[in-house]
Parts: structure tokens; sequence; C-alpha cells
């Protein structure tokens, strides 16, 4: 692998402000090696490469001019397919949509590109952003940069692998129940769940419009830094989005982290973990203590029943926004997906309702109770070790509530209580499988979860390891 696709997309932003590498060189590069690990992952739909290379060589005469249109100027990315872009037919991973021109560009993308990012592809996701494991039987299964074998976690599957694999500087995912914790976790590399509505979701396909947050998975904190500063913040296309004034979170990772309290949680997040998991995940607080952090252990109030909850709320608000397509077009949806959208549609009202009116109260209980005395929350990802492809293939069959159930288990909650969540690499689990921890804050404090998370990088190597080319 060339040195340069070992840089992070921060890093290679620097080096083409200063002219060091050109964009083009970088775009070449980038496409090469994505070609290469499209072959052996299926983590690309779309690859477009003259219009990415005209688009750098543009970057590069503007640079020259002195023209640097943002901070991330020359960078190639590409990003999950259902983030439309005008004129564009995104399949989000189905075969619905797949030829339906986009109306509109996301407000994420445009905020890219007015960073100065050029956009290369698009990804493979589960269809339509509604299964954790990254399994997709229309566009064929993504597959682990770390051993193909093994799943990525979705929905994000793409987004996940080809960062981790060096063919993608960054890509934007989207959360809804973990979909871009998953693969982060699963294929090592950094991901940030925002709060909801930090990041306007206009032009973006939607699944739950109660839950769906969007955001970035990059090599490092610091690359997801850089970009959830870029595409945060009020949007008038999107109604949800919050005015809540966007902080410097580059910034903010430069400030130190001795005395900052996190929380342990006795239950709910360690019941029934893997040894090997929870080994891992319990050695990175040893190196937050050594950096002057303070760990609290806090006990949880029930959690399932938001689980429980979350769940209800997917899948009535995703059933009600497939309900035509459901009825004209069945055969078009893989068994999984046409399952969980049947199921949904049989969520009462009366149980959708009360899933929506338990949250706010089951916030006030979190913030009042389980934050009162610590400043995060440390907790794994997920508690199981991963699986094969093969393993998790499930389908719609009876096994499939209860294996996608287990995957999500620890991640839903948070997308019920709306809090920001980043997930950070800590280490392998056999056979060479990455892991991660998660940090769980307050409302739209992402500065502080990004802070700590830089922090734990800049003290170990693991953001720095690379699957097998």
């Amino acid at each position: 692998m060339s040195a340069l696709l070992s840089f992070s997309a921060a890093e290679l932003a620097r080096r083409i402000r200063a002219r060091q590498v050109s964009a083009a060189e970088a775009m070449q590069e980038t496409l090469a090696a994505a070609k290469r690990a499209h072959e052996r992952l299926n983590c690309f739909v779309r690859i477009d490469e003259d219009s990415a290379l005209a688009a750098a060589r543009v970057a590069d005469a503007e640079i020259a001019r002195g023209l640097v249109r943002g901070p991330l100027a020359g960078v190639p990315m590409a990003h999950k397919d259902m983030y439309y872009r005008e004129g564009v037919p995104s399949s989000c991973g189905s075969r619905i949509t797949r030829e339906r021109p986009a109306p509109a560009t996301a407000t994420a993308l445009k905020r890219l590109d007015g960073a100065g990012a050029l956009q290369f592809g698009v990804l493979n996701m589960t269809e339509f952003a509604y299964g954790p494991t990254g399994h997709n039987y229309h566009l064929g299964h993504c597959r682990n940069a770390w051993n193909p074998g093994y799943i990525t976690g979705g929905s994000s599957s793409g987004s996940g692998t080809s960062v981790a694999a060096r063919a993608n500087f960054a890509a934007l995912g989207s959360d809804t129940g973990g979909s871009i914790r998953l693969p982060a976790h699963f294929c090592g590399v950094a991901g940030i769940k925002p709060t909801y509505g930090r990041v306007s979701r206009a032009g973006a396909m939607p699944l739950s419009f109660s839950l769906d947050t969007l955001g970035p998975l990059a090599r490092t904190v610091e690359d997801c830094a850089l970009l959830l500063g870029v595409i945060a913040g009020r949007d008038a296309a999107d109604p949800t989005s919050s005015g809540q004034p966007v902080p410097d979170y580059l910034a903010a990772l430069a400030r130190p982290v001795k005395g900052l309290r996190i929380g342990v949680p006795t239950s709910y997040f360690y019941d029934g973990a893997d040894a090997g998991i929870e080994s891992l995940v319990r050695a990175s607080l040893e190196v937050l203590r050594s950096l002057g952090c303070e760990t609290v252990e806090i006990d949880l109030p029930e959690i399932e029943p938001w689980n429980q909850a979350a769940t209800a709320i997917i899948a009535a608000e995703a059933a009600a926004l497939h309900a035509n397509w459901l009825r004209e077009r069945p055969q078009d949806y893989s068994d999984q997906v046409r399952a969980r959208l049947e199921l949904g549609a049989a969520v009462g009202a009366t149980q959708y309702i009360n899933a929506l009116r338990l949250r706010s109260h089951a916030l006030q209980t979190w913030l009042g109770g389980v934050m009162q005395h610590v400043d995060v929350v440390h907790a794994p990802c997920v508690a199981f070790a991963t699986p094969t492809i093969a393993e998790s293939d499930v389908g719609g069959g009876p096994k499939m509530g209860q294996v996608l159930a287990q995957v999500t288990r620890l991640m839903r909650p948070v997308n019920y209580l709306g809090l920001p969540s980043l997930a950070v690499p800590c280490g392998f689990q056999p056979p060479g499988l990455p892991c991660a921890f998660q940090l769980i804050g307050r409302p739209f404090d992402e500065a502080l979860l990004l802070r700590l998370g830089h922090a734990y990088q800049r003290a170990t190597d693991w953001h720095l390891r690379a699957p097998p080319q």
C-alpha cells in the first residue's frame, strides 16, 4: 500500500493544501484501491472514475491559483448510496429505486462539496438501510476488509469496509439503530452517531423519521470531527434539524481530558458479554485512566423497554413509508426486509404512540440519573464475537428477529434517547477481527466525545493498523 493511502483524511487535506500531494494523484491512487477493494469486498455500487479525475484536476488548478474551497479540498470520498445527488439514481441498496433520478442533492453532500471534498462513487448498503449485519440480497453481501468471510455490520456496510480497506478516506453513513457504530466496530474504523437533529437529513433516504441520524465513518476520530463540523447545523430544508450552534470540533480536540468522569455501566451493556470483547473494552478504560480520567461505576434503569419501544417506532414508521411499494411491488423486496416491513404494519397505533410518549421520560431518567455524576458513558458496541456472513444469513426466517435484535441490542437504546455516540477501535478479537467501544454523551455534546476519543487514539495505535491488502 502506498504512503498516500495510509493518510487520514485530515492529513491528506493538509498535504494537498501545502501542494505536497496533488488532488489528481490522490484520486488516481484512491480509484485504483477502490477497484481492488471492490473485487474482494463488494463494497461499491458505482465508481465514477472520469468525473472524479476531472474534478481532481479542477481542484489542483484552483489550489495553484490560491483558491482552497475548504478544509477537505481535494480529498476523495465515496458515500452510502442513500445520499441523493440531483438527476442521479440512488439504489438505496434496493431494486425499487435504482433507476429513479434524485430530485435534489442532499444537504450533507452540498456541504461536503462546499468544503472541497471530491465524491468518486457510491457504496453498498443494506437494502433500504433496514438491517444491521451488512447482508444485501440484491447487490450481494458486503465483506469485511479484515476477513471477507465475516460481516461488516450494517446498514452502512460499504462505508465501514471501504474506509477500513484504505480504499476511501471517509464516508457518510446513517444510524437509526446502530448503522454507523456497528460497521465502525466490525470494520475497525471510527464512526459518530450525532445527536438527533444535529445533521440535516434533507435529501437522504428516510427509514424512521423519529430516529434517523446521519454522520461520518472515517479512519480517525480527528477525521470524524472534521467531517461533522462540515455537515452539522441548521438547514431550512429539514425542519427537524437543530439550530444549536455548531462548535469547532477540531479545536476542541486539543483540550485536556484529565478529570473527565467516565461512567461504566454495571448492567445491561455487559450482560452475557463475550469474554474477549469485554477484555478489550475494559482494557480501553485503563488507557483512559492513564490519561487522567476517572471511572465511576453507574447503575442503569431498566433499558430493555427502551429497546423495545425503539423497535416498535422503527417498524411502524418504516412500514408506513413503504406501504405503497409493499402493496404494489412486494416481489422486489428481499425476504428479510419484506418480513420486517410486514411486521411493522402490524404495530398498533396505541403501541406506537406509547413508544413515542415514553421517550421524553426515558431521556429525563437517563440525564437526571445516569448522567448526574459522570460526563460520558463508556460501553461495548456489541457483546458477542463477530459472526461469519454465513452464520448470520438468516433471511426472513424464524431466527431473523432473534439475530437482528442481538446485533442492535446495545445500539438502539441510544437512538431512542436521541443521544450522540462515538465508536472507537480498541483492539482485535480472534481471528484478527476489530473491536470498538462506544462513548455516549449528553445531547449536542459531540465535542466532548470526540475529544476523549481523540485522546485515546493519541495514546494507542489501533486506528493506524490496516487490514491485509
